[in-house]
Formats: structure tokens, C-alpha cells, sequence
């Protein structure tokens, strides 16, 4: 970062779906000296917009809009600009999105029940490349992912990889037809998939093997 960019207030646009409380962070970010917030939006389909034209240092968004898919207009953020700088203010998060999150490149995290000046050091941290997560929202989620990696590592030596997407699949409790279809096979090579990860794994229905999948952190 240039000298020039380290005087320069940081330059924020901020998106939130409930217009009361972006009216609050406006009013807190307006308070800080050294942050200046150029753009609000409180539909998803204005961010990418506001991030082009504006091109703030930082982003600041909720990742639940009404109208858009979780953590989606954050992809296309990051299509648009691999090095865009985001900061998540929530006032929940999931061990999933959260793992979507952090595979995403998204730098920070921060809690909507946090004091403001966590917030407003958060946004310092990433404004010049660093990271800031904080415990309560990711300390699980992070577990959960190593868990998942360390799991699927161990079920590549047993199964095949179009077996473990069988298996994946049966968890989330597609039938063996719902499975085909999502596989584009027929469904006697659903069932025979099927079948040999039984085998395979020592188990012999359904429900078991959703429940090995969950206690492997594969799902």
C-alpha cells in the first residue's frame, strides 16, 4: 500500500437489507475519523454496481438478502474483483456459510451484537490486507472444515470418487432415481453404487450411512 492510500480515509460501501440498522452503521462509520463510506445498499443487486463505480477499499456486507442466495452476490464480488476486500457484519452465521465464506477470500467477520470498535478495527485490519475473524463466529465452522478435509482424506482410500458422491448424495437423502438424475446415470448404476459402498464401509442401509457420513464430517 502506497503512502498516498495509508492518509487517505478508507472508503467503505456498506449493504444491508434492513434500511434501520444501515441507517445505524452510517451514522457509526460517518463517526470515524478515518473511514468514509461512499455508497449504501440495501438490495444485493445494487452492490455490484456500487463496488464498480465507487471501487471502495472495503466492502461491508450481511450475506442474508431477501431477494439473493446466500454468499452469491460475495462470488460474483469476487469474480468481478479478485482482491476486493469484504467484511462480513451478520448476525448469524452457519458453519457452512462460513466455510463458503473463508473459501471465498472473504477477510473479516463480525458479529452485528459486537461493540463498534471491533467493527471499526476489523475494518482497519483488512483494509490493509489482513484477516479478522472472530472466535464466536468461526472457531466451530473451522473445526468442522478440517474435520470434513481430514475425513474425506480417509474415505478416498476406500472409496471411489463418484462412490463418495453417491454417498454424499444419499446423506442429503435423494432417492436412488433423484440420484441418477442428478448424475445423468441410470438408476441400477444408483444401485449398484450403492451397494458396494455398503460393502465397503461395513454398513448395511441408508440411515447408517448418513449417519457415517455426518460422524466423518463428510455432510
Amino acid at each position: 500500500m502506497s503512502l498516498k492510500e495509508n492518509l487517505m480515509p478508507i472508503t467503505i460501501v456498506a449493504a444491508d437489507p434492513h434500511p434501520i440498522f444501515l441507517l445505524g452503521i452510517a451514522h457509526f462509520l460517518h463517526s470515524v475519523n478515518d473511514m468514509e463510506l461512499v455508497a449504501q445498499c440495501d438490495k444485493a443487486a445494487d452492490i455490484i454496481p456500487a463496488v464498480k463505480g465507487f471501487k471502495p477499499r472495503v466492502l461491508l456486507t450481511e450475506i442474508d438478502f431477501p431477494e439473493e442466495d446466500s454468499l452469491s452476490t460475495i462470488r460474483s464480488v469476487m469474480d468481478h474483483d479478485p482482491d476486493a476486500k469484504i467484511v462480513v457484519l451478520t448476525s448469524n452465521i452457519n458453519d457452512d456459510q462460513t466455510i463458503a465464506a473463508l473459501r471465498l477470500g472473504v477477510q473479516g467477520v463480525v458479529l452485528k451484537h459486537m461493540p463498534n470498535r471491533l467493527l471499526a478495527q476489523c475494518i482497519r485490519k483488512v483494509a490493509v490486507g489482513g484477516q479478522w475473524w472472530e472466535k464466536e463466529s468461526v472457531g466451530h465452522a473451522i473445526e468442522k472444515m478440517l474435520s470434513r478435509e481430514a475425513g474425506a482424506r480417509r474415505l478416498a482410500t476406500i472409496l471411489t470418487d463418484r462412490e463418495t458422491e453417491v454417498m454424499c448424495l444419499v446423506a442429503e437423502g435423494l432417492s436412488n432415481r433423484e440420484i441418477a438424475n442428478r448424475l445423468i446415470v441410470s438408476e441400477g448404476t444408483v444401485k449398484i453404487h450403492v451397494h458396494n459402498i455398503y460393502g465397503k464401509l461395513g454398513i448395511n442401509n441408508r440411515v447408517d450411512l448418513t449417519l457415517y457420513a455426518q460422524k466423518k464430517g463428510i455432510v
